[in-house]
């Protein structure tokens, strides 16, 4: 029996419907090579439809297209692209690019851009610039577009030369004195510098704008005539500054102006034909096997975004220029370009008004024809009827493909000319040593699930939470009888959130494992005491604040009201006296306001978890943990320069050239990491603002806002097919983190190959607890304030801390989800913190005040901890001086360190530590 299906699937049957697939397929995969030459004209399937419909209907289509290009272990079949805009000031052409680079299908060389690339550089360059008053000259966007080249010169699959001579001359000159250390180093870098970029300009020049000839003026070139350059020796750069000469007054424009968008479309245009100019047919390889030889048409399926909708624009301006492009190309370029949504009046008017076709004409006209122009663009409208049942299934496409790649025939073909050479001229054998690999993922290629996590730990919330806080009680006790001896005892306040009451709450919440760490070092501090009379016992007054510090404002109010009106202290109970608060471990609006409200009493709080820099409002407060600012940077430099996005079908892992960053825009931790996270990233991003209360608070113009973990998983998704170098950076809270994967692996769109994850501190808990254990796709790095006890670059403070914690932690280790979790080791050495001030605040007569508390802490504390070597600067205000910071990997056999920074022993810097932990 058939198990019902929650929604129809297909492409939709609409008349004519079989044909439009048949065609489809063949226009795609030709018989013939030649075909490759004919462009098809602009397809676009309006879906019609209204809001949530509308959108699932685009997805329902662009999905069924999509499945056509891919293979049965969801390989790419076809060079294809899903370009989508994040914003209307977004050039579509770079995601499309992006897109048609990645996940190539195997042993087919890719199409390269040479073209495409310099003049994206010099336009983003341009763009980013426009503030700056003038254009930035030839020579600036000349070093600008080559630095980029180097910097991403696998994706572009040139410039190996240039590559190698600009690291052959190193940073500095060679290192001799005098008239012979000048004209050595101007005749090395002369070598290694100024020739690759004069070299590379050159050829350049050539491709796009005339080209060379020993005697008289050479051939004009599309750049050239596009531009009106029909003489002179200007170069493909300093054609590119006329361009930013007249470009960049308008840019300088409100984005909604009409010179600014008429600037944006002249941009497109000149981009789009650049892509257009380099996916002319491709050359059969003949005798050269490693030449580039697609059999497919490039295809590139765009959806069209509802009117109004951020991105909209982006689409329809690239849709005109490809339509208007298309038909002034040299080069014959043959990609497909369907467009699904509906278009507005103003893009059918700009396309010169199509006639609305059937899928059956359409299937006929995307097929080569007889004429010499490309045909007018085609609309089919949809009817509603065909989406309310199952569609059409249509079967992966099936170019010609060949067994081996071009590399493997070039090896073999090499190493039998070599080995033949050997042996006849006697050179004996020969050792062939190939360079290491540098694209082995970090952390290893083991999935997220495995054995050791192969179900959740099973979660007993409200029991722990009742032990630890008895535990508390009783060495608040403790700590009154050496008060009864006449000792000196203080009470510092821990506030935590809310009380967990359930199991999947726990999952978010880190209060459990910091009530067990505050715990643990009360319980160390008493044992200490018991033979050490220079030590201040101390009791822990623990208040809950609400679920996400919500009442944080409310419960701050409280203690300093009972602070000022002298509640603490009376009949003699000076152990009562609060000289210090714990808190807090989330940056929200109101635990930053809470620290205002602290600072009337002037209370010492040493935070625990809240990282965010915008915490740093009371001169009475210190951090514990690296702040978003030392996170982001570190973060942004592990994905740029690490290899941690898997490679599709080929193994190995490359580095990310685009982040999807996710935040919750009124949430003060999420909305600082990201910001930063997005500064620090060298790479292209785009910003997504999720939030399932629907609070967009502080969102930025523009930029996507989503409620539904559905659809957040539909847009990343989205940005994976187009570039699949695509790195999802994670700033929003781990509650939303754990549905949006649900909604990942429900709906299977992506999951086909790892999806890489980063994230802070904040996904520690929830990944410990093993609610990823079956998400194999899922390649997950976040960070963490301590090693792991069975990492060899553990001290023996790490390993004996977690050896007091299982300790500590009534059953089997294995029961535990948080075990190797940060949360408890941080709280430890928070209260560590704060009792080492207590010792030194201490007066000879056994009084210790809150304001000689400051005065200790600003004078800087010093201690070897759980989480590492722990040293505050003088002056406070900051957290510790290289505070460690590690990057796990979640894996089948538990939490693995891709990284770890920080001073993690006495003597130890980040500065020496390298990438990505050198700041």
């Amino acid at each position: 029996m058939a198990v019902p299906r929650n929604a129809p699937s297909g492409f939709p049957d609409d008349e004519g419907a079989d044909d439009f697939v048949r065609e489809f397929r063949q226009v795609v995969a030709p018989a013939e090579r030649e075909s490759l030459a004919y462009t098809p004209p602009l397809v676009i399937l309006d879906v019609q439809g209204e809001d949530a419909e509308y959108d699932a209907r685009v997805r329902r289509v662009l999905g069924e297209l999509e499945s056509a290009l891919r293979g049965r272990r969801d390989e790419k079949l076809v060079p294809y692209a899903l370009p989508t805009a994040a914003e209307d000031s977004d050039l579509l052409s770079g995601a499309a690019a992006r897109g048609l680079t990645f996940g190539l299908p195997k042993n087919m060389k890719p199409d390269r851009f040479p073209g495409f690339w310099p003049l994206w550089d010099c336009v983003s360059y341009i763009r980013s610039h426009a503030g700056d008053g003038r254009a930035p000259g030839a020579n600036v966007l000349r070093d600008y577009a080559h630095e980029q080249l180097r910097a991403h010169q696998r994706q572009r699959r040139e410039g190996r030369l240039q590559v190698f001579l600009w690291a052959l001359g190193g940073s500095d000159s060679p290192p001799v004195g005098g008239i012979l250390g000048w004209l050595v180093g101007s005749l090395w870098h002369g070598l290694t510098r100024t020739f690759p970029r004069w070299r590379w300009e050159c050829r350049k020049t050539r491709r796009m704008v005339r080209s060379w000839r020993p005697l008289g003026q050479g051939r004009q070139r599309w750049l050239g005539d596009v531009l009106g350059m029909t003489g002179g020796t200007e170069t493909v750069f300093a054609v590119m500054d006329e361009v930013a000469d007249r470009q960049m007054p308008r840019l300088r424009l409100d984005l909604d102006h009409e010179r600014h968008q008429e600037s944006l479309l002249a941009l497109e245009h000149l981009l789009t034909r650049a892509l257009l100019e380099d996916l002319k047919r491709p050359a059969v390889g003949r005798v050269l096997p490693v030449r580039r030889r697609r059999t497919a048409r490039p295809v590139l399926l765009v959806p069209l975004p509802r009117p109004g909708k951020p991105g909209a624009q982006a689409v329809e301006r690239f849709l005109r220029a490809f339509h208007q492009e298309r038909a002034n190309t040299a080069g014959a370029p043959g990609p497909l370009v369907i467009a699904v949504g509906r278009p507005s009046a103003q893009l059918q008017r700009d396309l010169g008004g199509p006639q609305e076709s059937s899928l059956r004409q359409a299937g006929r006209l995307i097929q080569p024809q007889e004429r010499t122009n490309p045909g007018p663009p085609v609309l089919v409208r949809l009817q509603d009827e065909p989406f309310t049942r199952d569609g059409l299934y249509i079967r992966p496409s099936s170019p010609t493909s060949f067994r081996l790649s071009g590399n493997a025939v070039t090896a073999g073909v090499t190493g039998t000319t070599v080995a033949v050479a050997v042996i006849l001229v006697g050179l004996g054998p020969m050792e062939l040593v190939g360079p290491p690999s540098s694209d082995t993922c970090v952390g290893g290629n083991l999935a997220a699930g495995g054995t050791k996590y192969a179900q959740p730990v099973t979660l007993d919330p409200k029991r722990w939470y009742d032990e630890t806080r008895a535990e508390i009680g009783q060495q608040n006790k403790v700590a009154e009888r050496f008060a009864a001896q006449g000792r000196t005892v203080r009470t510092v306040v821990a506030f935590g959130s809310g009380v967990p009451s359930a199991d999947r709450e726990t999952l978010f919440d880190g209060t459990i494992p910091e009530l067990r760490g505050i715990a643990m070092w009360q319980r160390d501090l008493n044992a200490q005491a018991a033979s050490d009379d220079s030590l201040v016992p101390l009791r822990v007054d623990v208040r809950s604040t609400g679920k996400g510090f919500v009442n944080a404002e409310a419960a701050a109010r409280t203690l300093v009201d009972q602070i000022k009106k002298g509640a603490f202290g009376k009949d003699g109970k000076d152990y009562e006296k609060v000289i210090g608060v714990l808190g807090y471990a989330q940056s929200k609006t109101w635990t930053q306001n809470a620290l205002k409200i602290l600072d009337e009493v002037e209370l010492p709080v040493v935070g625990t978890t809240a990282t965010a820099d915008e915490m740093l409002v009371s001169p009475n407060y210190w951090p514990f943990t690296p702040l978003n600012s030392t996170e982001a940077q570190i973060a942004a430099d592990f994905a740029d320069k690490f290899p941690v996005v898997a490679r599709t079908g080929s193994g190995g892992c490359e580095r990310a050239q685009h982040a999807v960053v996710i935040q919750s825009s009124a949430d003060l931790y999420s909305s600082s990491l990201a910001a930063k996270f997005q500064k620090d990233f060298s790479g292209s991003s785009e910003l997504v603002n999720f939030s399932q209360e629907g609070d967009f608070t502080g969102a930025p113009a523009g930029t996507p806002k989503i409620t539904r973990p559905t659809d957040l998983a539909d847009t990343v998704c989205s940005a994976l097919g187009s570039n699949e170098s695509t790195v999802v950076y994670w700033s929003a809270r781990a509650r939303d983190f754990t549905a949006f994967v649900d909604a990942l692996d429900t709906q299977g769109t992506c999951t086909h190959s790892d999806v890489t994850v980063l994230g802070g501190n904040e996904l520690t808990n929830v990944a410990l607890t093993g609610a990823f254990n079956d998400k194999k796709w899922l390649r997950l790095y976040y960070s963490a304030h301590r090693l792991p006890a069975n990492d060899p670059r553990a001290d023996d403070k790490t390993k004996q801390f977690a050896a007091e914690y299982d300790a500590f932690v009534p059953g089997p280790t294995k029961d535990d989800p948080w075990r190797d979790d940060g949360h408890s080791a941080v709280a430890y050495d928070a209260f560590h913190v704060l009792s080492k001030a207590a010792d030194m605040a201490r007066s000879d007569k056994g009084d210790v005040a809150p304001n000689a508390m400051l005065t200790a802490l600003r004078g800087g504390v010093v201690f070897g901890g759980a989480t590492g070597y722990v040293s505050y600067p003088q002056g406070g205000g900051m957290p510790p001086t290289d505070k460690t910071l590690v990057l796990l990997r979640q894996s089948g056999s538990g939490p693995l360190v891709a990284e770890a920074c920080g001073a993690y022993r006495q003597g130890e810097k980040s500065q020496n530590q390298g990438s990505p932990c050198a700041q």
